[in-house]
Order: C-alpha cells, then sequence, then structure tokens
C-alpha cells in the first residue's frame, strides 16, 4: 500500500492560509474582505467579530467566507450588478478577529416565496474540521427578522448567537463560538 501525505481536506490548518489567504505572504487572492465596491448599492457597513474555541480562546488561524445579496437584495449575478461581487474571504489574526467591509443586505426571496430578513451566509473553516461550519449573520436593528422562516427554524434562546450587535454607526459585531456554552447555532447544508 502506498503511504500518502495528510490532503487539505485533512486539514486546513497549514494549506489555507497559503493557498486561500495569500495577503499575509504578499500575494493576491482570489477574494479579501471587501465585498463591494463603493459605489455598489446599499448602506456600507464592517462586520466585526472574533472566532473562539469551547473555552472562549482565540482560533487564531480560521477562515471566515460570506455570501451575500447587495442592499437592494439583488445577488451578485443579477444583471447590472457589476459593483458588488457577493463573495468575501478573511482569515482571522492572533486573536481570532475577522473584518468584513460590505453591504447591508436587503432582504430575498426564499425557495418558498416567503421574504428572508437581510442576512449574510457565513463559513467557517478551522483546524480540526474536516467540514466547514455553516451559519448565518442576521442583525439586531432589523425589523423583519420576526418573519423570516429560517430564524424561526431556530428555539429562540439560541437565537442571539445569529444576531450580529449594532455597536456604531455601520459596525456590527458577530462573534462565533465553535463549541460549548453559548454556541453559535450552525446549519446542516
Amino acid at each position: 500500500m502506498a503511504e500518502r501525505g495528510v490532503t487539505p481536506s485533512q486539514t486546513v490548518g497549514p494549506f489555507f492560509a497559503y493557498c486561500l489567504t495569500p495577503e499575509a505572504y504578499d500575494a493576491r487572492g482570489i477574494a479579501g474582505n471587501e465585498i463591494a465596491t463603493p459605489d455598489a448599492p446599499g448602506r456600507r457597513i464592517h462586520v466585526e467579530g472574533r472566532v473562539l474555541d469551547g473555552a472562549g480562546e482565540p482560533v487564531p488561524d480560521a477562515m471566515v467566507e460570506i455570501w451575500q445579496a447587495d442592499g437592494e437584495g439583488r445577488y451578485a449575478d443579477a444583471a447590472g450588478n457589476a459593483a458588488f461581487r457577493g463573495f468575501a474571504r478573511a482569515e482571522t489574526d492572533v486573536d481570532g478577529r475577522f473584518v468584513f467591509v460590505t453591504v447591508k443586505p436587503g432582504p430575498v426571496p426564499g425557495h418558498d416565496g416567503v421574504s428572508q430578513a437581510p442576512h449574510i451566509a457565513v463559513s467557517v473553516f478551522a483546524r480540526g474540521l474536516l467540514n466547514r461550519l455553516a451559519t448565518r449573520i442576521y442583525f439586531d436593528d432589523e425589523p423583519a427578522n420576526s418573519g423570516d422562516p429560517v430564524l424561526a427554524l431556530v428555539p429562540a434562546e439560541r437565537r442571539d448567537t445569529l444576531i450580529a450587535r449594532r455597536e456604531a454607526e455601520g459596525v456590527y459585531a458577530f462573534d462565533v463560538r465553535l463549541q460549548g456554552e453559548g454556541e453559535t447555532v450552525f446549519f446542516e447544508i
């Protein structure tokens, strides 16, 4: 039997930073942490957060990806939406922090035609995870949260793990806790 080395699907730690978030190596990646050009429709915001382990310690080598609609609820492939990429990627720093510069998304229709509250889809990659974790970011100042069909599936006592807090004008805070007390709700996809 041939001996084989570790593959990227077995661990993300040693591979993803060089290949997927190469800015630390003075290389240009296919996606950075800015999702929209300045002329993209919508209110520009920063989403700032941390990835934390079960003990509340920062995860310094995680990668966070986001997908979202623009401020008018249109995805990046919509006609006339060239200023909006719809996808961004960031690595965490030594304190487990990440930042995205984006626009606050508009509401989007769900598969059943029911409007979904403005939200951002999130994937988290980190050491020890063989598969990405999927979650969502909702906004604490968004009245449409009460009618969102996906948020309604989450037990009320855990919904706050999906809600970004408005910290200042245009700045929202959202932490991802991988396990333990206050664990972020993750979805099967």
